[in-house]
Parts: structure tokens; C-alpha cells; sequence
């Protein structure tokens, strides 16, 4: 088996990437392994450029853009990319996704049966670990530069790294681990089990709050409502993670969230268009423009994947052409009340609610959420370019409404009347008025479940809520083309985490497969 590869080259690492969003990132990325060299960082701008590099590796595949110079050979640039293959596996696999293309093994995610070869899960894998190396890289060479700007880049730094440790968790349940302090050499890194894990990310995620950022102080740029939002995940799932309940400790980091400067704009269809920076609801993006951060993965692949048929492509979409491929199954559109929510963005002339075949696009409804529009209706800034400029909420304030709901429920304390009133905040910005308000004695676990799906569906969490409620594979709930049945099945437990690819087992003799696989 190919054994991964991570190339470093000061030679193909000097290209700019980053965009405008980025603020005072706006420079080129230097590789930040090459850290012996004493020209590679003398100043604060040679750190950002450093510190850019970071934020590139979760979105985009190399330094060519879109393709042609990947930073891990043996990954295909287009499905390998951070960002689309976190969303295939956090959507593909659930009631909110299916998928028609042909890529290898892209189509077993969806009927549960995915083996350690995936090609997909093997992508992720490398693109999770190969984040953490050049974050480890960068924390090296900037901790002690003696420039006080560079300490909060180092957080910044500390931060990715957490988040990558965070999909570990939540997706494999085990990692390699390596940290700033594991020198570069031939050595095999030891594995972490979830609970080492945990206690990691917590102690990093508490050790770096004062020298982030306060909220939304730089865009595209993580700050203190980014690590509290990867905090409270972690203690809203730390029942499944390590079995223990940590919904108080959820609902204290979220508060902080709450009770700072985000806020909802009125138009919920702001936090997916082509001027989504301007929403002061999104906490953590990742940042796409279609002329500088080019890439087959992201939101160009959530917009050209969900056209085809008999879409307008430019007219709705502000794209010049589909893929075709990427439809809902009839158990998500079947919880909105599609005359009244604004939530429910289906495209459905042409389309059927049912799938007969899921390699047939019209079998399903399509989706219009992500558009390459601004909110007003004008051109996007790439106007009609293949890339765009929309960028990716992977954290909103939504989100922590949410979350400080089900953790209310689920018995960690706060306050039922203000969660009743996240909740009913969210649904009314849906509906335009008060009808579609909720009762102290509607809001159960289960009218949650749901409501997460109206609110944040194709956003990345569905495969980690629908674990953390017990009805991801053995549970009592079913979706069409589950398990590979037409009416679903239930599946096999042990595909609540997925395997730990086969050539990382065959590379690294520390690692250990997971239950099942």
C-alpha cells in the first residue's frame, strides 16, 4: 500500500494564496517546516505568511490551486481536499446527503459500508494529520519569537491544531500524536485513544482563550468564539466521547458565546452567499474567493455539485455550470414545512421526492442553499467564475443556540426559557413571524434533532449529532438508501467511528484498527 507522503519545498511553497477576507493574512504563505533557515523568519509579516500557510491546509489542496502541486502526493485534489471530504463523510453518510458521481468509493458512504481502503476517509485522514504537522511546525519555530503580535499567531496556530484533533476525535476516535515537541526524524508517533484525546484538546482550548483574539476582531481568522465553539462540542459529545456527562461545562463555554457580539441577521440565506463575511452570526469560516483560493473542494464543490437538471446555473446559482450529483433524501425535506420555512432551500422542478436510483440526479430533490450570489442579488466579485467567492460556516451562532438548548434538556442546567427562546429566535427568522413558534413542552431531544437539521443541514454536523443521539446506525431511525436498502436499515454499531485507514496501520505499527473494521 502507498505509503503517505508530506512534501515540504520552500521552492513550491512561496505562492500567494490567501485572500482579501483574510484581512492582514493577505500575504504569501512560507512553508513553515523550513524553520532552520535564519531568512525564513525575521519579521512579524514572515510569521503571517507562515500563519497563512495554516489556514490554507483546511482549505485548499496545494500551492498551484487548484490542482497541479498538491502538499500530499497519492490524494486526488479534487474529493481529497480538507473540506470536501470532512463534509462527505459528515454528510454522505446521513439523511441529508446522497450523491450520484462515480469516485472511488464515494457512493459506500451513504449505504455503510466503507472498509479501511476508502479512498475518501483515507484522504481525510492524511488531510487532518498533515494540518497538525505543519501547525506543529509553526509552534516550534514562533513560540519565543519576541515579537508580542507572533504570540497570538502561535494560538491561532494552537487552535487549527485542536480542531484537527477535534475531527480525530470525533471521527476515528484515535490518532497519531504529535506534538510541537516530537522533533522531526524517523519515529513512529504513538497512538491516543479518545480519552487522551480529550483531555488534550480541553487543556489546549483553555490554555490558549486569553491570547486569542476576542470575538470577531479579524475575519477568517480563529479567535475566542472559535475555541469556545470547538469546546462545547467537545463536552456536548463527551458522553459518546469518553462517558461522561459534561452538559454543564457545555452550557458554561457556550454562555460565553452567547453573551458576546454575535448576533442573527435577519435573512438566514446571509451566511451562504457569495458576501457571507458580512453575516455577524458566523463565528468560524473557512474563507473562499473564486480568483485567489481556487479549489475543487469547499463551496465550489457544494454549488456546482447540487446543480444539474434543469437548474438555471447562473441565474440562481451565480455559476457557470453543474456537476450534477448531490440531492437530500426524502426523510430530511419531509421535516419542513416547505410553504412556510425559509429554511427549506430544495430545488425541485423536475426533481422527484423519492429516489429510485440514487445514481439518477432527478431522484431527490436538489439544493440551492449555497449560492455564488451576494445577498442582494448582484454578481459575486468572481462574478461567474467556476471558483467562488462563498465561504464555508463551519461554526455559527445558530449552532450554540442549538447546542445550548439540547444541553438544557439533557439536564446540564441554564435556563429552559432562554433556550426556549434560541429556539423559537431561530424559527421565527425561518418564518417571518411568530407562527412557527414552539411550546417549553415541544422542545424535546427529538424536536432538537430535527430542528438542527432544518437550521443546519449541508453545514458539516449531521453524522455527529445523529451519533451523539444514538440514531446514526443501529438506532431506531432509517432514511432512504441507508445501509444500501431503498427504505433504509439499520446498521452495524461500530461504524459510529470510522476505521483508521489501512495504510496508516501498515505504515505506523503504534496504531491499532478500530472495533469492527
Amino acid at each position: 500500500m502507498k505509503k503517505t507522503i508530506y512534501k515540504f519545498s520552500i521552492a513550491t511553497l512561496i505562492i500567494a494564496l490567501m485572500s482579501s477576507c483574510f484581512n492582514d493574512l493577505d500575504v504569501t504563505p512560507i512553508n513553515p517546516r523550513v524553520v532552520n533557515s535564519e531568512n525564513v523568519y525575521e519579521t512579524v509579516d514572515d510569521y503571517k505568511q507562515g500563519l497563512a500557510k495554516l489556514y490554507t491546509s483546511i482549505a485548499l489542496s496545494g500551492l498551484q490551486g487548484p490542482d497541479g502541486n498538491p502538499d500530499i502526493e497519492g490524494i486526488d485534489e479534487g474529493f481529497g481536499t480538507y473540506t470536501r471530504a470532512f463534509w462527505n463523510v459528515q454528510e454522505l453518510t446521513t439523511d441529508e446527503a446522497v450523491i450520484s458521481f462515480n469516485d472511488p468509493d464515494i457512493r459506500d458512504l451513504h449505504s455503510h459500508v466503507w472498509t479501511a481502503t476508502d479512498v475518501n476517509i483515507g484522504a481525510l485522514h492524511s488531510r487532518i494529520m498533515y494540518m497538525i504537522t505543519v501547525c506543529n511546525e509553526f509552534i516550534r519555530a514562533a513560540t519565543d519569537s519576541g515579537f508580542p503580535e507572533v504570540d497570538t499567531f502561535v494560538a491561532e496556530a494552537r487552535f487549527l491544531r485542536a480542531l484537527g484533533y477535534y475531527h480525530m476525535i470525533d471521527l476515528f476516535g484515535t490518532s497519531p500524536f504529535v506534538t510541537e515537541e516530537d522533533l522531526p526524524g524517523s519515529f513512529f508517533p504513538e497512538r491516543a485513544d479518545r480519552s487522551q484525546l480529550f483531555e488534550y484538546i480541553e487543556s489546549e482550548l483553555t490554555g490558549i482563550e486569553s491570547g486569542l483574539n476576542p470575538p470577531m476582531t479579524s475575519y477568517g481568522r480563529a479567535d475566542q468564539g472559535a475555541a469556545w465553539m470547538v469546546l462545547a462540542k467537545l463536552y456536548l459529545n463527551a458522553e459518546v466521547y469518553i462517558g461522561q456527562d459534561r452538559y454543564a461545562d457545555a452550557i458554561a463555554t457556550l454562555e460565553k458565546i452567547l453573551s458576546s457580539s454575535y448576533s442573527l441577521p435577519d435573512d438566514h440565506q446571509h451566511n451562504f452567499v457569495a458576501d457571507n463575511h458580512t453575516s455577524p452570526e458566523i463565528i468560524f469560516p473557512i474563507v473562499f474567493e473564486g480568483t485567489r483560493t481556487e479549489s475543487w473542494g469547499g463551496t465550489t464543490y457544494l454549488i456546482h455539485g447540487a446543480m444539474g437538471g434543469s437548474m438555471p446555473y447562473d441565474e440562481i446559482f451565480g455559476a457557470v455550470e453543474g456537476w450534477s450529483g448531490l440531492r437530500v433524501t426524502s426523510a430530511l425535506v419531509n421535516k419542513f414545512d416547505m410553504d412556510n420555512d425559509a429554511r427549506a432551500y430544495f430545488w425541485t422542478d423536475g426533481q422527484n421526492l423519492e429516489i429510485e436510483d440514487v445514481g439518477v440526479f432527478t431522484d431527490g430533490y436538489g439544493v440551492i442553499k449555497f449560492i455564488n450570489r451576494k445577498l442582494d442579488g448582484s454578481n459575486s466579485d468572481s462574478d461567474l467564475n467556476v471558483h467562488v467567492d462563498t465561504d464555508f460556516p463551519m461554526f455559527r451562532l445558530a449552532d450554540a443556540y442549538l447546542m445550548y438548548a439540547e444541553a438544557v434538556v439533557r439536564g446540564g442546567g441554564g435556563s429552559r426559557a432562554t433556550a426556549l427562546g434560541y429556539i423559537n429566535d431561530l424559527r421565527e427568522r425561518a418564518y417571518g413571524d411568530a407562527s412557527g413558534n414552539i411550546t417549553d413542552s415541544e422542545m424535546t431531544l427529538d424536536f432538537i434533532l430535527d430542528e438542527r437539521a432544518r437550521e443546519l443541514f449541508w453545514e458539516g454536523h449531521r453524522r455527529t449529532d445523529l451519533v451523539r443521539f444514538g440514531q446514526f446506525t443501529n438506532g431506531t431511525y432509517q432514511w432512504p438508501w441507508k445501509g444500501g436498502v431503498q427504505d433504509g436499515r439499520a446498521t452495524e454499531a461500530f461504524r459510529d467511528v470510522f476505521p483508521v485507514p489501512a495504510s496508516q496501520i501498515t505504515a505506523n505499527p503504534n496504531l491499532v484498527q478500530n472495533e469492527g473494521y
